[in-house]
């Protein structure tokens, strides 16, 4: 499922609007955030931790920061999986794995990750999102978008490793060494479920606590406790995850290993991973945009459990290359577009700006319009950034 197991959104609701997070407050509120939550490649955490608290946060992923005080009781509830994968067996993580991750828990890293204050744009289906407590236009929320970092990354490269002698023993040809495979049942192939449910449990803990961090920084902004600012976990949904499902297939259900690689789970109504709150609505789907556009709140649909086995599209995805973006932008030009724009941005590395500029990626509009014309997922809520922190 690709180096960053679990990169995946979470959504916090508030019961702030845009008119009071204007001005000053918005650029106080951008410079908290940056301040609360660790960013850049390599960063290291607030959150202490020993290489037993890992092996802990390894096997019980949300459960963890529920146990330690990070997470609130219902965030559990309204997280893909509950925020832990079972499969999970922190022995099959490498030691350098958990040496680069027993530091970087509660950061937010680089690259397309990020931490974004948003307002409601558009609202299409008003009964879906008050199931949300996403009420009105210009109410105010933050999007979480990270994963399982240095440690997630290493898992993958040891894994690419130890499938590559499993390909050989059993003749199995690729033409990407990125797409090395084993066989579900082979020892390799038990090993690398085990050790990346290991890595998704890494990453819902990781999310979990910079949701806390953030909860601290709305705190001090605005001088009001979380609770009082309504700031509940909407939902948290993975984008690069392979898990055990039950799905039907010419006519009979079967059990399958559904990797989600650049693609979402989208769950109907009625399905029973959906939590209680979603029943009658559908899972929440959240569809991260780039720096400067739009963001989506979708919902599953019986359709696309039919035709893509509960899965819709992760975002936009590239127009240009990282390289291509750095050679035809720069950026100044970027931050100034998106001052000009009423953002707020924070960023720990000026230049790589260039490459999550808007630009370098495609209309994420066009592609949700397409999957909700297909079928497969429904729009909900469009919102639309008014600060950004980066690595």
């Amino acid at each position: 499922v690709g180096f960053d197991i679990n990169c995946g959104v979470r959504l916090i609701r508030t019961n702030l609007t845009e008119d009071q997070v204007t001005g000053q407050v918005r650029e106080d509120l951008a410079q908290a955030l940056f301040d609360h939550i660790p960013v850049g490649v390599g960063q290291k955490g607030v959150i202490p931790m020993t290489m037993k608290d890992l092996d802990d946060v390894l096997y019980m992923g949300m459960d963890w920061a529920l146990r330690e005080g990070y997470a609130w009781p219902e965030d559990r509830e309204h997280c893909e999986e509950n925020g832990r994968m079972l499969m999970a067996d922190p022995s099959k993580v490498s030691k350098r794995a958990k040496k680069r991750g027993v530091t970087q828990l509660g950061t937010l890293g680089a690259g397309n990750h990020y931490a974004e204050v948003q307002v409601i744009d558009e609202i299409y289906d008003t009964a879906a999102a008050g199931r949300m407590g996403l009420h009105q236009k210009g109410q105010v929320c933050l999007m979480i978008h990270s994963g399982s970092r240095g440690l997630g990354h290493q898992v993958a490269t040891d894994a690419l490793v130890q499938m590559e002698t499993a390909m050989a023993r059993d003749k199995i040809e690729t033409n990407d060494r990125q797409l090395s495979s084993a066989r579900i049942n082979s020892k390799e192939g038990q090993d690398y479920l085990a050790s990346m449910s290991a890595a998704a449990n890494f990453a819902w803990a990781n999310r979990s606590c910079m949701t806390y961090l953030a909860r601290r920084a709305f705190a001090k902004t605005f001088d009001k406790a979380p609770e009082e600012m309504d700031m509940h976990l909407v939902y948290d949904v993975s984008h690069n995850i392979a898990k055990i499902e039950r799905h039907e297939v010419d006519g009979v259900v079967k059990s399958l290993l559904v990797h989600r690689k650049g693609s979402t789970r989208a769950f109907p109504p009625h399905h029973p991973m959906v939590p209680v709150d979603y029943q009658f609505t559908g899972q929440p789907v959240l569809i991260g945009g780039t720096m400067g556009t739009c963001s989506f709140v979708l919902v599953g649909t019986d359709q696309g459990m039919v035709e893509t086995f509960g899965s819709t599209c992760h975002g936009a995805g590239r127009a240009l290359s990282r390289n291509a973006s750095r050679r035809k932008l720069k950026h100044e030009d970027v931050l100034q577009s998106l001052k000009d724009k009423g953002i707020c941005i924070r960023v720990a590395s000026p230049k790589l700006v260039t490459e999550e500029a808007p630009e370098s990626y495609k209309d994420v509009i066009k592609v949700i319009d397409t999957c909700q014309c297909a079928g497969i997922s429904r729009k909900v809520v469009k919102l639309r950034p008014i600060a950004v922190v980066k690595g």
